[in-house]
This record gives structure tokens, sequence and C-alpha cells, in this order.
């Protein structure tokens, strides 16, 4: 997600060009949402190609490596792409790659998708975007809604992050989906199936609340989202894509370095960045905290500005 306002900066700079993103299988449903992309290739479909096949596939003017892969490289060079961008903080890339770029992501103080343009400077960028304007990735980002015949308003809990965060508590997601309940909302609890089977009957007294862990493909969670009011999870994919599609989208942060807002921060209009400290003295130390619990359910509720919803 955070990517992708490289390809409308791109798109922007250079109009006639046919930009092809490659991904893992697994957000190629995420990508095709997104305008500027023309193509998607999965990595999981060039590695089952032959050589030829895959020289065939990869035969472009052009190829920025966001996220290092060395196979990926490699293979760039195999091909014999003309102009291949990569960080020069990988010895790989100094193998492969014909242009090198110097930028550290460690403690740096930019968010994410503006540490990416450090690889555009190549191409004639002359200096990183500001955060506001790369929140314009929410005009290319178009999903079709799913049916919803529930005429109540609609919001997602997605309470686990598979480790990309430091995760909210459970009990008190659980609060928070009472706590919405009696401000009318129908809530759904989203995740996979495994984080499914780790909240359990968590949620099972709550009459309006509903457990989708698993239920739904990527796709149709896409959708899913779409059709809904808002989005409240830590720093996680699904954040991400409810910000894009600009709707009420609460994350709820740290405020440790490298996982604090500043660097990971949803890009939508709509969106809110929650800590409840932004000097708590052992975040700031790098140690871990549990912090991230003391935010409170009214903070989160006000966040949603629930009158506007």
């Amino acid at each position: 997600m955070l990517t992708l306002p490289l390809c409308v900066w791109i798109k922007n700079q250079f109009p006639n060009i046919q930009l092809v993103f490659l991904c893992k299988s697994y957000t190629r449903d995420v990508v095709a949402c997104f305008n500027p992309v023309d193509e998607i290739i999965t990595l999981e479909e060039l590695t089952q190609l032959t050589e030829a096949e895959r020289t065939k596939n990869l035969r472009c003017d052009l190829i920025i490596h966001v996220f290092p892969n060395s196979l990926v490289a490699k293979w760039a060079k195999k091909v014999k792409i003309p102009l291949r961008i990569g960080t020069s903080h990988r010895i790989f890339h100094w193998l492969y790659c014909n242009k090198l770029v110097s930028f550290t992501r460690k403690n740096a103080s930019l968010h994410e998708a503006q540490l990416n343009f450090n690889l555009c400077f190549p191409l004639g960028l002359t200096s990183i975007p500001e955060f506001k304007e790369i929140q314009e990735i929410s005009n290319h980002f178009k999903v079709k809604k799913s049916k919803n015949p529930i005429s109540e308003k609609k919001i997602i809990i997605h309470p686990m992050s598979q480790g990309s965060a430091v995760d909210y508590p459970l009990v008190k997601y659980v609060e928070l989906a009472a706590e919405l309940e009696k401000l009318n909302y129908q809530v759904f609890i989203s995740g996979t199936q495994k984080e499914g089977e780790i909240i359990g009957n968590a949620f099972e007294h709550l009459a309006k609340t509903t457990m989708i862990c698993g239920k739904y493909s990527l796709a149709e969670f896409i959708a899913f989202i779409a059709s809904s009011d808002a989005l409240i999870a830590c720093s996680t994919g699904p954040l991400h894509i409810a910000a894009a599609m600009n709707l009420k989208a609460i994350g709820l942060f740290s405020p440790r370095k490298p996982i604090h807002p500043g660097r990971w921060k949803p890009l939508g209009i709509n969106s809110s960045a929650l800590v409840f400290d932004n000097n708590c003295q052992v975040c700031n130390e790098g140690r871990p905290c549990d912090c991230i619990g003391r935010i409170s359910i009214n903070q989160i509720v006000d966040a949603l500005g629930t009158d506007q919803i």
C-alpha cells in the first residue's frame, strides 16, 4: 500500500508508459484496485516460468527494486533490463543493479511512503513529496462495494497484525465492540482463520458483533471494507486499505521507533493515528512497552466522529 504512491508519480511524469507491478500473489487483489497499474505479475508466476518465458515477461526498460529481493534482482540483470534501480544498502544490488541510491530507513523521520520516493531520484525527482501530496493515492484506489443488506452503521475491528505491530489488547477490543453496539453499530471482527481461532469466543456474548475471520478471499474482504463505514486496527494491511478508500480508518499505534505512526500511519485523508503518549519514556528508549493498551475507548470513539458517520 505504501509503494503505490510511487505509481502515481511515475504515471504523472511518464503518462505513456506501461506500468507493471511485481508483487506476491496474496497482494494481487489489492494492486488490482489501483488504476495507475497497467499489468500485474506475481513472484510465484515468475518462479514457475522457464527462463525463456521469464525473459519475455520481464522485458522492460526500467525496474525499481522497492522491496529488495536478490532473486528478482538477479533475473532483472540476466534479462538485460537497461535501467535497474535499487538501494545501495543491499550487497546483492551492487552485483545486479546499475543505479544505486543511498538512503537509510532505520530511525528515519519520514513516512515509509515518502522514503520509497528516494528510488525515483534517478528518474528526475528533485525532492521528496510532502505527506499531504502522497495522500492523493485515494483518488486512484477503486473498489466495487459488496452488497450490504444491513441498514445499521457497519464497522470493522481487525484485532491482530500478524506481528507487524504492537497489538491493542483483545480485552479492550471487546470493550470497544460493546461500546460501538450502544452507538447502533453492527460490528464485524476480521482476520485470518488462524487469528479467528486465537480470538475464539471473546466476542460471543455481544448481540450485534459478528466474527468474519477467514470467511472471505482478499478480493471479497476489500469489497466488504468498501461497504463499511469505518475500520479500526493496529498498523496492518486492512487499515491502509480502508484509508485508501477514504473511509474512517482509525490506527492504534505504539510511539516506539521504528513502528511509530510518523513512519507507518495510513495515508487516507479520513484516517487517524492514535497513541497513548508520544513521549512515553520506555518507548523512546526502544524497549518493549504496553502503553498502547492505555489508549482509551473514548479516545477511539471520539476519533470516529460518530455524529458525522
